[in-house]
């Protein structure tokens, strides 16, 4: 492996403020909730890769990856994804004491777009 594909860079990048959102939410969240927010994060990703792939099946439609090397300002782009999830694990140090399960599945189909994003890039070759 020569280099490291943009796509996947993208993905893990995006899974590291994933944890954290999960982390900040557990810990100045609802008390209880670190096993929910947990199998959130996991089951929602899973679902939404599984699940946006039968449905583009069905609909006959094709997106290329996030990132392709033709429009270098994609990258750019593709990069708010971990920003905005960085944003949104610091509302729970901010604003603690709430239940923070919407921002979980919110950041996990983030997270999943960019797996799907990478997943497609690898099928391309």
């Amino acid at each position: 492996m020569k280099r490291i594909e943009p796509n996947l860079l993208l993905a893990l990048a995006t899974a590291v403020p994933l944890a954290l959102l999960v982390a900040t939410a557990s810990l100045f969240g609802e008390p209880g909730n670190t096993l929910k927010y947990v199998l959130m994060a996991v089951l929602c990703s899973i679902m939404f890769v599984v699940l946006n792939g039968v449905l583009a099946k069905r609909m006959g439609t094709q997106r290329p990856p996030m990132i392709h090397p033709e429009a270098a300002s994609t990258a750019v782009w593709a990069s708010l994804f971990p920003l905005l999830l960085i944003l949104a694990a610091a509302i729970p140090v901010f604003f603690p004491g709430f239940d923070y399960g919407l921002l979980i599945v919110i950041g996990s189909i983030w997270f999943g777009v960019t797996v799907e994003s990478a997943l497609k890039a690898r099928q391309a070759g």
